[in-house]
């Protein structure tokens, strides 16, 4: 098999985002998930210009892939013009192509992320349908969605919005015609075969976890997936 170095280097994002490190610590200093997981993007950097398989395999099948929130504080502050985002952009590709991601416990969260806000995109025309939100999913956030679930069109029209109705403005009614074209072009690009490929690896990963696993939001994994939380993720804090 090819690399897995080499197989980043095919990754734009990978060869934007990675000059040379220095091991400064700046990118790592100024990220906000480096202050509450156990998430170090300067030591990312260092480890994956080291070319070593072994190790970039390690990172393919860990948590800490995951922990990056994409903000690009790294970006503006690093002296090499280093973006560790983006090669955690490239890891999380490499690894969702591979399968590793259903080795952790925040990467095997992936499926339930591409059944949920992926196809939202199919089914509403929305990557994010607020009146699609199940609030039982939710209890972190209170009351709050089951209050704007039954008082959506209210709320909703207060903003401006024609919620789920045919016309213009935001949370519109969106075409039949124009849902069926956004899956063409998800057929056309790689997007289908991409999240068909999240599917295939977590069906392996549930089949050897003996869960059972079917295609909706109800089953067994979903739901482990889903709620799985082994508490080992934040900084430990000292007094």
């Amino acid at each position: 098999m090819e690399s897995l170095y080499n197989q980043l280097l095919k990754d734009i994002r990978f060869v934007e985002g990675l000059n040379a490190c220095m091991n400064c610590g700046v990118c790592t200093a100024i990220c906000p998930a480096a202050e509450f997981y156990n998430y170090d993007p300067r030591r990312i950097v260092d480890e994956v210009q080291e070319r070593n398989d072994d190790v970039i395999e390690a990172l393919l099948k860990s948590d800490t892939i995951w922990y990056c929130g994409e903000c690009m504080s790294c970006k503006t502050r690093c002296p090499r013009g280093n973006t560790p985002g983006l090669i955690i952009m490239a890891l999380r590709t490499l690894s969702q192509k591979l399968g590793y991601f259903t080795e952790s416990e925040k990467g095997r969260q992936q499926l339930a992320i591409k059944r949920s806000v992926g196809e939202n995109i199919f089914n509403y025309g929305y990557c994010v349908a607020s009146y699609a939100v199940d609030p039982a999913r939710h209890p972190e956030q209170g009351p709050v969605w089951e209050f704007i679930i039954d008082h959506s069109k209210e709320i909703y029209e207060r903003l401006g919005a024609r919620i789920n109705e045919e016309g213009e403005g935001p949370l519109r009614k969106i075409p039949a015609g124009a849902k069926e074209e956004l899956k063409r072009i998800f057929d056309v690009t790689g997007g289908t075969e991409f999240m068909e490929n999240i599917e295939e690896h977590s069906r392996r990963k549930a089949r050897e976890l003996g869960i059972q696993i079917g295609k909706g939001t109800d089953d067994e994994y979903f739901a482990r997936v889903y709620t799985d939380n082994s508490g080992t993720h934040n900084q430990k804090k000292t007094e």
